[in-house]
């Protein structure tokens, strides 16, 4: 067991380095990203925009080993910024990230491709990892929900080629601040009025006739807020797939029965019916990696580790 982690931290190690420069040279400005499917470690990834996303997992972190080097959309990574790294969603994309074990939340700014290791579902900043209170432990159960708003502007604004402000600086406007021209006339009193100072003393009428420029706010940056939330008791389990079929999830877990309590159970999802195939609860993170990938050996590469 020893030996596989060992061989499996080297393995994310070396997966985190995939298209990734290692100048030091800081980045000018990162761009907008998808990114085509690509396969780590057997599995494949799928890239997509998806304003819908909203899962829970497991959280880890990265930090030093990275720190001034350039991430997925050419941004230079910065371990004391509020930044993460996700598998699939667009690069850059704004994220609520949630701590379910004490609920404090931030949001942060999803520049990176990764966490490679099998399980995890975002590896934030350190920073992030710090007030998110799990940097000295390593990981911790999180729920990741897209902010769709503030992502469809940044995604709008970055293939306009607009100038985004950097996180910590005021948020620019793009504002016409020329003065409008003004055009105004003398209005006599209306009728019937009694006219107690003559009619030029009355308060001129001004017409506008010059136009603003349309004004455009740069989507909020993640400035450190951390907002606290109630703690509720939450189980883990490894989900080995959700399927529209009853059929093929009894298969599915058939084919898993041997790993010992492996269950189907409902969920509807806008309105559609899915049957998952769970194992668990599982109570130590260390025995859902190694049902995980028994899982994801045997064929059901979607496999994640999931908590409810």
């Amino acid at each position: 067991m020893l030996g596989a982690c060992a061989e499996t931290q080297l393995l994310v190690h070396t997966a985190k380095q995939i298209g990734r420069s290692t100048k030091k040279e800081p980045a000018q400005q990162g761009g907008y990203k998808i990114g085509n499917p690509y396969q780590i470690k057997g599995v494949w990834y799928y890239p997509a925009v998806d304003y819908n996303y909203n899962k829970t997992g497991i959280a880890s972190w990265y930090g030093p080993g990275f720190h001034g080097k350039l991430t997925a959309n050419g941004e230079t990574y910065d371990q004391n910024a509020l930044t993460a790294a996700h598998k699939t969603l667009p690069l850059p994309s704004i994220v609520q990230v949630t701590n379910l074990e004490n609920g404090r939340s931030i949001k942060v700014t999803v520049n990176d491709r990764g966490p490679y290791a099998f399980g995890r579902i975002i590896d934030m900043s350190r920073r992030g990892a710090q007030l998110l209170g799990f940097h000295r432990q390593g990981t911790a159960r999180v729920r990741v929900s897209i902010l769709a708003d503030q992502s469809r502007m940044l995604a709008q604004q970055l293939k306009s080629g607009a100038v985004l402000a950097k996180i910590g600086t005021p948020i620019r406007r793009d504002i016409d601040v020329a003065k409008p021209g003004v055009a105004s006339e003398t209005l006599l009193p209306p009728p019937g009025a009694k006219a107690d100072k003559p009619a030029a003393a009355y308060t001129p009428r001004k017409t506008v006739v010059a136009s603003r420029k349309r004004v455009t706010d740069t989507p909020t940056a993640p400035n450190g807020m951390v907002s606290t939330g109630p703690v509720n008791p939450t189980n883990m389990f490894v989900q080995a797939g959700a399927f529209t079929r009853y059929d093929f999830a009894n298969r599915t877990a058939a084919r898993l029965a041997e790993l010992g309590n492996v269950k189907i159970t409902t969920v509807k999802i806008r309105g559609k019916e899915f049957y998952r195939v769970r194992a668990g609860p599982i109570g130590a993170l260390e025995n859902a990696d190694t049902v995980l990938e028994r899982i994801i050996r045997a064929g059901y590469t979607n496999a994640r580790i999931v908590v409810d």
